[in-house]
């Protein structure tokens, strides 16, 4: 294993995606999502075929020899000291919001909408999508990079995915979705992955309120951190020394949430929380009986709330 692969690896830990250049987290996540996909099938949380092929030569590299049982190790220990809970709290999530999907797939929702997509590849490996419109929305340079490997991995891409770009400082989420053709009389399931720890409190609170403003029963999975991971980060395991080094290049986190008061906090924008589950729960529930010995990232949440019917009765 070479010394370049190694130093690409994210250990120690990468900037959050810049407006005017692909994401670097997001490929870091598909390493996570690569790495999963090479254990066996029977050991394996999650597969993700597509994953490999976003990253740069260097994390090709690694991904390829993670297939070797040995260097899988060194790779993933490597990744755990220097970023803990990352990897593991990553392979997780992505399984939890799967499933999450899945549920909302069976509830009848209609379209899906993933906001700041990355190298998300659920629109190519859920089953149940295929008759199901899916908006990828995220900044240019990502979306543009994603869609050039995704067509090299897949040849053309299929007709009910829509690559929506947008500029956050600049366009309204709602006019751009509306332009690239999404109903929101129709059931939606909204996918908000990693994104919302960088953003304002009001950023936040309007994209909430929009997707209130979906059909009754649509539903969104997003992420947050615990607020005490912004104000008092060496509350958790490993969360100063991330913050620090975000602090250092200028991208700290800038929200987070009150667990105790989510589901207050949604009640006020539309929504009706579903579910809250922390890193630690997500982890036990599809690592079992080896999640006692991940530790990290149990800042991260993962929540699902849900537009209920009589916010549209009331509205009417």
């Amino acid at each position: 294993m070479g010394m370049p692969a190694l130093a690409d690896l994210p250990g120690r830990m990468e900037q959050p995606m810049k407006p005017h250049k692909a994401s670097r987290t997001a490929m870091h996540m598909a390493l996570f999502r690569a790495l999963e996909s090479a254990r066996g099938a029977r050991r394996r949380i999650i597969f993700d075929p597509l994953a490999k092929h976003y990253l740069n030569a260097p994390l090709r590299l690694v991904a390829g020899l993670s297939q070797i049982p040995l260097a899988h190790t060194v790779i993933s220990r490597f990744i755990d000291r220097h970023w803990p809970g990352a990897r593991t709290s990553g392979i997780a999530r992505t399984r939890a919001i799967d499933d999450g999907l899945y549920t909302a797939l069976a509830d009848g929702t209609r379209q899906v909408v993933i906001l700041g997509a990355g190298y998300d590849s659920r629109a190519y490996r859920i089953l149940g999508l295929a008759h199901t419109t899916v908006f990828e929305v995220d900044y240019p340079a990502t979306s543009t990079k994603k869609l050039r490997r995704t067509q090299r991995a897949v040849g053309e891409i299929p007709a009910n995915i829509c690559f929506v770009q947008i500029d956050f400082n600049r366009q309204s989420l709602e006019t751009v979705l509306k332009e690239a053709g999404y109903n929101p009389d129709l059931k939606t399931a909204f996918i908000w992955e990693g994104v919302t720890s960088y953003l304002t409190p009001e950023a936040v609170d309007a994209t909430l309120v929009f997707c209130a403003r979906a059909a009754a029963g649509s539903r969104i999975i997003f992420t947050y951190i615990d607020q005490n991971a912004v104000t008092s980060p060496q509350t958790f395991h490993g969360a100063a020394r991330i913050a620090r080094f975000l602090k250092n290049v200028g991208e700290q986190w800038t929200f987070g949430l009150d667990p105790a008061q989510l589901a207050s906090h949604l009640t006020r924008l539309g929504l009706e929380l579903e579910s809250d589950l922390t890193a630690n729960q997500y982890r036990q529930q599809y690592f079992t009986d080896q999640s006692h010995t991940m530790h990290g990232f149990e800042f991260s949440h993962i929540a699902v709330a849900r537009v209920p019917a009589q916010a549209h009765e009331q509205s009417t």
